[in-house]
Parts: C-alpha cells; structure tokens; sequence
C-alpha cells in the first residue's frame, strides 16, 4: 500500500480536534482546564518542557553561522519549513531565538531528524 499516514494525522484536518496542528511546538503540551468561581471553563497550554539535550552531540549537527542567517532561514534550508524554527531554538541553550544567528561565526546546533525523544523532558 502506499504512504498511509498514522491514524490521528486525520485528525489534523478536524477543528478543533486538536488544539495545535501535528508541527507545532506545542503540539504535544498538555492542556489544561481551570474552572471560574461562575463555572465556566477557561482551557489553556500547561507549561512546555524541552526536552534533554544530549552532551555527545549525537542528535545534532554543527552549523557556523553566516552573516544574515535568521532563525527561520536555517528551519527552511534543514527542514524545509522556515515555521520549524523552534526545533533549532530548542537545540541550543538560547533565551531569545534571535540570539542563535545574531553573531557570525557562532556554532550552533541543528537537531537531526528525531533526534529529540519523547518523554523525559527537562526543565
């Protein structure tokens, strides 16, 4: 049989079915539900942890960044998707993306292709 995609990725195309599409960031956070003193219910995304990083460099790659590299442009030239940008953010130890590509000559890393596991997460 060709290509079948998993069983939720139909989902995808539901709104409202899941909260945040299949490549967001926040695909995977819990949502939470808090009850107002009247009733009603205010849903919301619980905190999103990275997940570890792993010392051996194993699941990412060296990239020395050129002058008038951005974030987005990495996400697109590795991933193909300029969207996908978080992925590299999440890879480094930055507060501000920006940070990542701000200098030339700085080495970052670009996370291969599931190189991130699920599950234990760090703070």
């Amino acid at each position: 049989m060709a290509d079948i995609e998993p069983y939720e990725s139909a989902l995808d195309a539901i709104p409202g079915a899941h909260p945040y599409p299949r490549t967001s960031r926040y695909h995977d956070a819990e949502i939470g539900v808090h009850r107002q003193a009247d009733g009603t219910e205010v849903r919301y995304t619980k905190r999103r942890l990275l997940p570890p990083l792993d010392d051996t460099g194993q699941d990412a790659a060296a990239h020395v960044v050129g002058a008038g590299e951005r974030p987005d442009l990495l996400a697109q030239r590795y991933f193909g998707d300029p969207g996908q940008w978080w992925q590299i953010a999440d890879a480094n130890p930055v507060l501000d993306p920006r940070e990542l590509t701000d200098e030339a000559g700085r080495v970052i890393d670009i996370p291969l292709a599931g190189g991130f596991p699920q599950g234990d997460r760090r703070v």
